[in-house]
């Protein structure tokens, strides 16, 4: 089974959000993980995709778009879609409000959690259907 972390920021704004994903997306690729962050749609995407260009002046985290041309040849994918089959030790950072299918053949799993009501009640349950699966869930209260 996998480990899920779940981090549960106290902001309610999706800016919030997604700048911590790519705080914690630099992280999971400085551990040597390649990275697929999962989005609701090609537009969560497309945002993921600007704020990593933009999160830090003095970092680069190579990455692309499922779509592109580049997606097999960088360790950091963002996509909408079906789960890709991982390669090597593969981590997931689902920012979509569901658990899709596949994410059992991911080594280990990330959550982000913020206040706003419609991300507290699909994760709420995530968080239950992990549990219920037989998951090892780790919450990380930030701020």
């Amino acid at each position: 089974m996998a480990r899920i972390d779940f981090y549960i920021l106290p902001d309610t704004t999706l800016q919030a959000r997604l700048a911590f994903a790519c705080k914690l997306a630099e992280t999971i690729w400085r551990k040597g993980y390649r990275l697929h962050l999962h989005c609701e749609d090609k537009v969560l995407a497309e945002q993921a995709d600007k704020a990593l260009w933009s999160f830090r002046e003095d970092a680069y985290l190579p990455h692309a778009l499922e779509d592109s041309d580049m997606a097999s040849s960088v360790p950091v994918t963002l996509g909408w879609q079906q789960l890709p089959i991982p390669v090597e030790e593969t981590a997931l950072l689902n920012l979509h409000p569901e658990i899709p299918d596949g994410v059992e053949r991911y080594a280990r799993i990330a959550e982000i959690i913020n206040q706003h009501q419609d991300v507290l009640v699909a994760k709420r349950a995530c968080w239950q259907r992990y549990k219920e699966l037989g998951h090892e869930v780790v919450p990380h209260k930030l701020g």
